[in-house]
């Protein structure tokens, strides 16, 4: 009798050892062809762990978090992939360095919830240019949507263990995603090519006098919108210098707008102009180059938030892009060349 007591308790205390969830995270894993000798863990906040890579590509080691959330398994700033964490989670991962993400096989307990995130970031990529289905009209874009809609909630609906606070996130940021496609396109039909452009009247020229957007009417228009102050304007400087440069000779206008104003200048309009001419000066500016003053107008029309931002629009007066590629980006050139300006 003492012999079975014995034995029963044996067996519950192994069966609560087996039950009880571990209050931390265990990853283990194999990089073919690494090159890196370590692996971050990132959080929100910053790096979380830490964990070597021996010569053979494997790692091993534990780490405790304090709320299941994506993190970010990183070797170097290009070598980034998506990990969901959560405490009791044991996760194996393998791949190839050269292709890091792309061909990492998640494997083990919680590994799902990263499956799921891949197949998310998959469709995504999938989902290929914006702008292409915002200029749909009505019926197609209704029916585009619904077909992305389906697609996401198929994969979804394909993981039957994923985490709770996962499926709660993935459902917000789908959301957010349709509602953006909604947004943008009852924009884009106020906004969209061939719309229109909002004009702007009478501001400040370097050279001198005054230029409004019917100034150049019978010529292409790129706009850029930018400022003193802002390093990503500044970034732009040197590529749009090569653009004016090899369209010089074309049937486009490049003009700048800079949207310097008194709050970063002292309180002072004065002020800000000054500082405005003063860098055109330096920087030996091309293009034509403009000064909005007071007048914003022209910014809310586009309602613009960030800069730089830059807008094309044809010799009509009617946009072509609302929000065109950089001057960095090799897609600029493609469209400009399509147009045979």
């Amino acid at each position: 009798m003492k012999k079975l007591v014995f034995a029963i308790i044996t067996l519950l205390i192994i069966a609560s050892c087996i039950n009880t969830p571990k209050d931390y995270v265990k990853l283990t894993g194999k990089l073919e062809n690494n090159k890196d000798s370590i692996i971050h863990i990132i959080s929100r906040m910053g790096i979380l762990k830490t964990i070597e890579i021996q010569k053979d590509g494997s790692f091993k080691d534990t780490l405790k978090i304090d709320k299941a959330d994506i993190y970010t398994f990183q070797t170097s700033n290009s070598k980034r992939a998506p990990l969901y964490l959560k405490n009791g989670f044991d996760i194996t991962i393998t791949g190839n360095a050269d292709e890091f993400m792309k061909s990492f096989e998640y494997s083990g307990i919680g590994a799902s919830n990263s499956k799921f995130i891949i197949a998310q970031i998959n469709e995504n990529i999938a989902l290929g240019n914006p702008a292409e289905i915002f200029n749909l009209d009505e019926t197609n874009f209704n029916k585009k949507i619904a077909s992305i809609k389906k697609k996401f909630d198929s994969i979804l609906n394909s993981y039957n263990d994923l985490d709770s606070s996962l499926i709660v996130l993935a459902k917000n940021q789908n959301s957010q995603m349709f509602n953006y496609f909604k947004q943008n396109y009852a924009r884009n039909q106020k906004m969209g090519r061939g719309k229109p452009s909002p004009k702007f009247y009478d501001y400040i020229d370097y050279k001198g006098g005054k230029k409004s957007l019917d100034s150049f009417k019978g010529r292409y228009v790129y706009i850029d919108i930018w400022a003193t102050w802002c390093g990503p304007c500044i970034q732009q400087i040197p590529y749009l210098k090569e653009l004016e440069k090899e369209y010089h000779k074309k049937n486009i206008e490049f003009v700048s707008i800079s949207t310097d104003e008194s709050r970063r200048s002292g309180g002072s309009w004065e002020a800000a102009e000054k500082k405005w001419r003063d860098f055109v000066k330096k920087k030996s500016l091309n293009g034509v180059q403009l000064w909005s003053g007071k007048d914003i107008s022209f910014q809310k029309e586009y309602q613009i938030s960030g800069i730089p931002r830059f807008i094309l629009i044809d010799p009509q007066g009617n946009i072509i892009d609302a929000n065109a590629p950089r001057p960095s980006d090799p897609r600029l050139k493609t469209l400009l060349n399509s147009l045979k300006i």
